[in-house]
């Protein structure tokens, strides 16, 4: 989520994601893909840096969850263990 301020002065976050356009004219508005507009103070070039940082944010923190769990050993790391089958004449 990102944290924008309304016009009228209370701070309120969106999921970046979810904002199909901005707009500069001359207040900014943010419109979501349900086509629900907000009027937020931060100016254009704000917002985006403010999705820029939340998307690099979000993929830094994949990229270390993937390396943790690449550096444990194999006995640690939540897998499917083999099965071994039953035969008929085991049961």
């Amino acid at each position: 989520m990102i944290v924008v301020t309304r016009l009228n002065g209370p701070p309120f976050a969106v999921n970046p994601d979810l904002v199909q356009r901005i707009d500069s004219a001359p207040d900014t508005i943010l419109t979501l893909v349900d086509g629900t507009k907000f009027i937020v103070q931060e100016s254009m070039a704000e917002v985006i840096e403010l999705v820029n940082d939340h998307r690099s944010h979000m993929i830094a923190r994949a990229q270390q969850i993937q390396q943790a769990e690449l550096s444990e050993p194999p006995t640690t790391r939540p897998d499917l263990a083999l099965v071994k089958k039953i035969s008929e004449e085991d049961s």
